[in-house]
């Protein structure tokens, strides 16, 4: 598993809608944000989140918010997802 996976349901499939992308982060630190979370984030390493197209923005704000630096963005094909 590379890492977390934050898809949607899929109510109605259009192109932009079946588009998966991988984050590559590093740099993620344990702050007040990630304190809600029920688990530690690492200080070290790569972390790959995976997210739908209609996410990628809402996902780079909150990875931004976590003190995390993205090393690479890349579209995942339907064999990877």
């Amino acid at each position: 598993m590379f890492g977390q996976t934050t898809l949607g349901s899929a109510g109605s499939v259009s192109s932009s809608a079946s588009r998966i992308f991988r984050y590559e982060v590093v740099g993620l630190r344990q702050n007040s944000e990630t304190d809600k979370n029920k688990y530690n984030i690492r200080n070290s390493g790569s972390v790959f989140i995976t997210v739908p197209y209609s996410r990628l923005n809402e996902e780079y704000q909150r990875i931004t918010r976590l003190g995390g630096k993205i090393v690479k963005i890349e579209q995942l094909t339907s064999a990877e997802a």
